[in-house]
């Protein structure tokens, strides 16, 4: 910071239909998990900040949920949220699958993407699934339908052209200050991220089950007389059979995911934890704007 070069700092909106590895490009970028994982579409409920910081900038990743047609209200919230960041970021990448043709979904992110001025960057993902030839083709696709300041073809999984893409994303971006201390990887409370990681495994463990039928509240983290942090959470469903499910026979289900989810808590805290999941049956949790709101779904965050 003491060259020439003036500091740069923005906010990056990472958009997408569901299931191109939004999350999986944005624990890639920050080089630990905070986005969650699930080859389950549309789990990313919040927006998710991912923070890199190098000695020339810091960038600020918003990783949105994903975009679909909505259901009932909490889709409707989680829209609302991906729209809102498009306008109040520096950069908006949009992510595609280098696996599969544009279809739908594609087309109706391009169609917003139309009446924006920020920046646009398409990234194409999963390049490591395609031949070097099939790459073209679909980059004159997108490009033939919609300008693009930037086209970085990556691969999240394995790390392809990610510093390359970083590069070119802090071109772009304005001088400005360093929001966040250089060692913080995310702007979410523990509380938010440790409710996601027991999501995620609720999710994958229990894959036919809708995933937006469950939240997980974190009731409390306090350290015990034994040095662990000893943690509190509730994972709410809405419907008995499903709490069923996920308590399983005998309570093996519910261990497992308490089992999973305490290694990555463990990971992020770099502590030792005592983790203690319940269940409650909270009947059409997603249609009731209180519960929304007691589940952390706040009206106030997106607008």
């Amino acid at each position: 910071m003491q060259d020439n070069h003036a500091y740069k700092s923005g906010f990056i909106s990472i958009i997408g239909r569901p299931n191109v590895g939004k999350s999986t490009l944005l624990n890639r970028m920050v080089g630990q998990k905070i986005a969650i994982m699930s080859d389950t579409p549309q789990t990313t409920r919040n927006k998710i900040q991912g923070v890199v910081t190098t000695d020339q900038a810091q960038m600020i990743f918003i990783d949105t949920p994903g975009i679909h047609k909505p259901k009932h209200r909490l889709n409707d919230f989680m829209l609302q949220s991906a729209y809102s960041t498009f306008n109040e970021v520096d950069i908006v990448l949009f992510m595609v699958n280098a696996e599969e043709e544009r279809g739908a979904g594609d087309n109706f992110i391009i169609e917003r993407l139309k009446n924006i001025r920020t920046p646009k960057f398409l990234i194409i993902n999963k390049i490591d699934k395609i031949k070097p030839e099939e790459l073209l083709k679909i980059i004159t696709d997108y490009t033939t339908v919609q300008e693009f300041d930037e086209v970085i073809p990556i691969s999240a999984i394995n790390g392809n052209n990610i510093d390359a893409m970083l590069e070119t994303i802090q071109k772009y971006l304005p001088e400005g200050p360093q929001y966040y201390p250089a060692d913080q990887v995310t702007d979410h409370p523990e509380y938010f991220i440790v409710s996601e990681f027991i999501r995620e495994k609720v999710l994958q463990l229990t894959r036919d089950e809708i995933p937006h039928s469950v939240a997980v509240v974190v009731e409390s983290m306090q350290r015990n007389e034994n040095n662990k942090i000893h943690v509190h959470a509730t994972i709410v469903v809405d419907r008995a059979s499903q709490k069923g499910m996920i308590i399983g026979k005998g309570g093996k289900m519910l261990k497992e995911i308490g089992t999973r989810a305490r290694r990555d808590i463990e990971m992020m805290l770099g502590d030792k934890i005592f983790l203690e999941l319940w269940v409650k049956v909270q009947r059409d949790w997603r249609d009731k704007q209180t519960y929304l709101q007691e589940y952390g779904y706040r009206k106030k965050d997106y607008e």
